[in-house]
């Protein structure tokens, strides 16, 4: 019998999927490989055969929630024509206050938190590759409504700059105690599709 071949991906998706909640319940600063190979049921060497180190276990953690919301995302949209009401749906991480929301959102404040308060590379480059990631996904949105006739062509250019605009809102929600997220994106994506959108 052949020895069976482990798929390493995959089983880099086991071991962090067995302990995202770890993120939540201690916080991304006070994890420990021990923990988390506890948590998987597994040893602590073989954890370091999947993981380079923490941060590439809590990257993998952070790219499964991004994955999950994104596919989410695009499910919700699938029914949806107007280019307006698809960008609010991509809003809906800083808008959505259910509990399970609530919980990846402030996980993300935890990120930053570490982010914006150590000279961390690895995490810098990492947030990096998340903001390309999501302006890709945000300026499919708008080319669509451009191929559409829906919106000007130079709304293109400005795909960057909505997702700027979300990252402040995220900023002033973690931040300001009763920041209106809500009526400051209404009122912002108002009118910034009012501008953008082809006049009939």
């Amino acid at each position: 019998m052949s020895p069976k071949v482990v798929d390493k991906n995959e089983k880099r998706r086991e071991i962090a999927f067995a302990c995202h909640e770890l993120i939540h319940d201690k916080g991304i600063r006070n994890i420990t490989v021990s923990q988390v190979a506890k948590t998987a049921g597994i040893g602590k060497g073989t954890v370091y055969e999947y993981f380079e180190n923490k941060d590439d276990i809590v990257f993998e953690i952070i790219n499964m929630f991004i994955e999950q919301h994104h596919n989410e995302f695009l499910k919700t949209i699938e029914n949806v024509t107007n280019t307006r009401e698809k960008v609010f749906h991509f809003f809906k991480f800083v808008l959505d206050d259910s509990p399970e929301n609530l919980k990846h959102f402030n996980g993300f404040k935890d990120y930053l938190s570490i982010l914006l308060a150590e000279e961390h590379d690895s995490m810098c480059e990492f947030n990096g590759e998340c903001h390309d990631f999501f302006n890709v996904q945000l300026y499919k949105i708008i080319e669509q409504g451009v191929k559409d006739g829906e919106l000007i062509p130079e709304a293109l250019e400005m795909s960057n700059g909505l997702l700027i605009f979300e990252k402040g809102l995220v900023l002033l929600k973690m931040s300001q105690k009763d920041f209106d997220v809500q009526t400051e994106c209404d009122k912002f994506i108002n009118n910034f599709f009012d501008l953008i959108e082809v006049k009939k």
